[in-house]
């Protein structure tokens, strides 16, 4: 029999918090509107390696490969392997819309017509946990798809002889006809026709030790590993904060300046297109959050910040961080420093982000572009950066009540 949820029905306090949990759903990291988005994904990748802001729930690290074991189970030509392949992940959308946990499905309002699938979602993420062990892009898998069964076939005949010669196959020749992690756990009996989001104790223990050996020093790990799930707004306020080691304490330190004094460059950002607009609502709105922001701004742990050890931990790790993207971080740092108060006023930090905005955009800048002006919604990356939190959080719950759920006979 598939898992399910009734472990909610009994347990009151721990289905609030799932509640909780799942309804962060509707929080987005911030739009990079400022180009700091290199900055935010190495931040990101560090602490939550294989997590993505569109990842939403954690079964789907599940779902992706189990579709794609079973096409290959049946030796699917690579003519009509990706057809079959998309037609079995857009018919997930239904039985997992008709089980009693809807928060997350990819088409929920869509459908079957849903523009991007599952699979490209969380490719990269099964990657680095090593569920998907080919190294191809998603679409070259797919056109090669005929070498993994030649592979298969020849290692059948190897293993024939290496029998009848009292020999064993080398390791690495098994895996060399490998796709998926061999101990990937089975699907369900009735899978995909009925599904839902709860991992089975197998199932949880699988993954969270993909992410023990895949990524043993991240914060994800250490949180899969030692923490129940925490309902905080940023992972530098998780409760057992005290329990994480300094190399983590001082990634989230840097984390979070970061974030403070940058959440001030896009608060301007939104005051400077409030006013070009002539929106004296939204003017007052930006000005009275920049107004909370600078209240609120750890001025003295600013003014000390190496800014120089920030870079030292954010680059080359993978992400491209220009010297132009360093060049804006630390002028408007030094701009906060000198005088937040008068940030609003100083002609060259409003020009700062607006020269920043405009070579990031070109013609389609909103400070040369009168029409994408016009569409500008009222708030363009408000949010604060929180290196992927919201759905992070989501996923070490699917995965801590996967833990503590009891095998059903």
């Amino acid at each position: 029999m598939p898992s399910t949820l009734s472990w909610i029905d009994h347990d009151s306090k721990a289905r609030e918090r799932t509640l909780r949990i799942l309804s962060l759903f509707q929080e987005k990291e911030s739009r990079d509107e400022l180009g700091l988005g290199s900055v935010r994904d190495s931040f990101a990748d560090q602490l939550f390696p294989g997590t993505s802001t569109i990842q939403t729930r954690l079964r789907y690290m599940l779902f992706v490969p189990w579709i794609y074991h079973s096409l290959e189970e049946k030796q699917l030509p690579a003519e009509k392997f990706t057809i079959q392949a998309d037609k079995l992940e857009r018919d997930l959308v239904q039985p997992l819309m008709d089980s009693d946990d809807q928060a997350g499905v990819f088409g929920k309002t869509a459908g079957k017509g849903l523009k991007r699938l599952p699979s490209s979602v969380y490719w990269a993420g099964l990657g680095v946990l090593g569920i998907r062990i080919t190294p191809f892009s998603q679409d070259e898998y797919h056109r090669r798809i005929d070498e993994t069964y030649r592979r298969r076939n020849a290692l059948k005949a190897l293993e024939k002889d290496a029998k009848a010669r009292g020999d064993d196959i080398d390791v690495d020749q098994r895996m060399a006809a490998l796709n998926w992690h061999p101990r990937l756990p089975a699907p369900p009996k009735d899978f995909p026709s009925t599904v839902n989001f709860a991992l089975s104790r197998e199932e949880a223990e699988f993954i969270r030790d993909r992410i023990r050996v895949a990524c043993p020093n991240s914060l994800l790990s250490f949180l899969a590993l030692h923490c129940e799930p925490a309902d905080t707004q940023a992972p530098w306020k998780h409760p057992d904060y005290g329990s994480f080691s300094e190399q983590h304490k001082e990634l989230l330190t840097h984390a979070r300046l970061f974030s403070e004094v940058m959440h001030g460059a896009a608060l301007s950002y939104n005051v400077q297109l409030a006013r070009l607009r002539n929106r004296k609502d939204l003017v007052a709105e930006h000005q009275a959050s920049f107004d909370e922001w600078i209240a609120n701004l750890p001025l003295d742990e600013i003014c000390s910040w190496s800014v120089s050890r920030l870079w030292e931990l954010t680059m080359d790790h993978g992400h491209t961080i220009t010297p132009q993207t360093r060049f804006f971080v630390q002028q408007w740092i030094d701009h906060t420093r000198r005088s937040p108060s008068d940030l609003l006023s100083n002609a060259e930090a409003l020009t700062l982000i607006k020269t920043r905005e405009m070579k990031l955009k070109g013609t389609r800048s909103r400070f040369r572009n009168q029409r994408a002006l016009e569409q500008w919604g009222g708030y363009s990356g408000v949010g604060r950066l929180v290196y992927r939190w919201p759905n992070v959080k989501v996923l070490l719950n699917d995965l801590y009540q996967g833990m503590n759920r009891a095998e059903q006979c």
